[in-house]
């Protein structure tokens, strides 16, 4: 069993056909020329692509002439290279509000794109003072052993550093090659180097201790890439990670020493306190003494294949499986169901998590993890609202499913739970005041006795 899922790792693409585009950007004044011209050559080209840099913005959608030529782009996400005309080009930034509103967040701005020129185009900055950064590089061939390489200062939480590039395996200082220093919204490069194996390692600017070590990379001959540092929003210390940019897309290069976050959910409401124990270390285990409804903090452990057993003092483990944690990835794991003979039998309930804050948004997860209540709708609706003419948010949700992270806009609400048809709540209302920027975790649960109602375990901004 692994423990996550396989993350969107690219934008959506043309959601219009190729013409499509070419037209707006005709529309924009991109190469007008005459219809008397005699016989036209073949029209210059540029090279176009966009990176959402801004670590808590919203996911955007790119406009050219007005036109939205890619949507849905989350944060460390690069596109490939569009080629587009060369000419002066109207492009803008619009964020995804919550219920599909949109405000432009950059632009509209004109690029004047020149003949045999790549332009990257990235978001940078929080919310506040987001702007547009624009990384250019000639159109060349790249030797077969060669790897041409431009690194971007993109991180606004990340002072002035040092970057350098070493053999792998070599520590030493006095080893390290370095490519330069430079601070927010500054370029090192572009250089060619030897395709081959590195290890690029940053240091604050004059330090020698290493704040982000990549490990081993591959560099590919022929290829020509953009490296940008942005805030580190995976699990782990580290203050940036790098995204990578190769003309096809993009692909995040973590710290070599970034953990995975699991915390652990007690909603198994017959089951007494419980030890996790990894790798059959009972006498250290990993959680001890948790105790339902209780929830736990995030722990770090390394990457890796590891065993997870649930045990309580005299019965024999009610949870055994084998799992996977991803670097960089956080999971919360709740043990649902019954523990001591009764149906559905208890077993752990997998979510992997994405808690960066957005500040245009407060994100809201809703898990269903009662054995009682049966198919459930749940209401989210403003205080003091009459479930007999409101809409339910979401219908006929099973046991050990959850919405999702559901964005809303800041205020107040009323959360209900009902079993599915019905306008009487089984949970709720549960009043919820929501900021922009939170983020907002809640586990429906069994009652935690005969003569007590259905409850709810909250995390994170809920946390008690």
């Amino acid at each position: 069993m692994k423990l996550h899922t396989v993350q969107e790792k690219s934008m959506k693409r043309f959601l219009i056909p190729l013409a499509l585009f070419l037209g707006a950007l005709s529309l924009s004044g991109c190469n007008s020329s005459s219809s008397d011209d005699p016989v036209p050559g073949p029209d210059p080209t540029s090279e176009l692509r966009v990176l959402h840099a801004s670590p808590d913005a919203p996911k955007v959608n790119v406009l050219a002439g007005g036109v939205a030529v890619l949507e849905g782009v989350d944060y460390k996400i690069g596109s490939g290279y569009l080629t587009v005309p060369a000419g002066t080009l109207t492009a803008a930034v619009d964020g995804i509000l919550p219920g599909d509103d949109t405000a432009t967040v950059i632009g509209p701005v004109n690029l004047d794109l020149q003949s045999g020129t790549r332009y990257t185009v990235v978001a940078f900055g929080e919310v506040a003072a987001i702007e547009p950064l624009v990384v250019t590089v000639p159109v060349e061939t790249i030797g077969a052993n060669e790897t041409r390489v431009q690194v971007l200062h993109a991180a606004p939480a990340a002072p002035e550093v040092d970057v350098f590039v070493v053999e792998p395996g070599i520590s030493d200082p006095t080893g390290r090659l370095p490519l330069g220093t430079f601070d927010q919204k500054e370029i090192l490069g572009p250089v060619t180097v030897d395709a081959g194996e590195y290890r690029i390692l940053v240091t604050l600017a004059g330090d020698t201790g290493v704040v982000f070590d990549s490990g081993p990379v591959t560099l590919p001959g022929s290829a020509d890439l953009l490296l940008a540092a942005v805030n580190n929003t995976a699990a782990g210390s580290a203050p940036i990670s790098l995204v990578a940019m190769d003309g096809a897309g993009s692909f995040e290069i973590l710290d070599t020493n970034t953990p995975a976050n699991v915390r652990v959910v007690h909603a198994s409401a017959d089951a007494p306190a419980v030890d996790v124990v990894v790798n059959d270390d009972f006498l250290n285990p990993l959680v001890p003494g948790l105790a339902f409804p209780e929830a736990t903090a995030y722990v770090a452990p390394p990457p890796g294949e590891y065993n997870v057993k649930v045990v309580a003092a005299g019965i024999p483990p009610v949870i055994d499986v084998d799992v996977t944690l991803e670097a960089g990835e956080r999971y919360t794991v709740i043990a649902v169901g019954l523990a001591l003979g009764g149906t559905p039998g208890i077993e752990p309930l997998v979510l992997v998590d994405d808690p960066r804050s957005v500040a245009t948004e407060a994100k809201v997860r809703l898990v269903h993890a009662s054995t009682l209540a049966g198919e459930v709708d749940i209401y989210v609706t403003a205080p003091g609202a009459s479930l007999d003419t409101s809409t339910p948010a979401f219908t006929a949700v099973p046991f050990k499913t959850d919405t999702g992270y559901v964005s809303l806009r800041e205020g107040t609400y009323d959360v209900s739970v009902t079993q599915t048809g019905s306008t009487i709540p089984a949970i709720g209302p549960v009043p919820l005041n929501l900021e922009a920027g939170g983020v907002y975790v809640a586990i429906a649960r069994d009652s935690a006795g005969p003569n007590f109602p259905l409850g709810l375990i909250t995390l994170d901004d809920l946390a008690p």
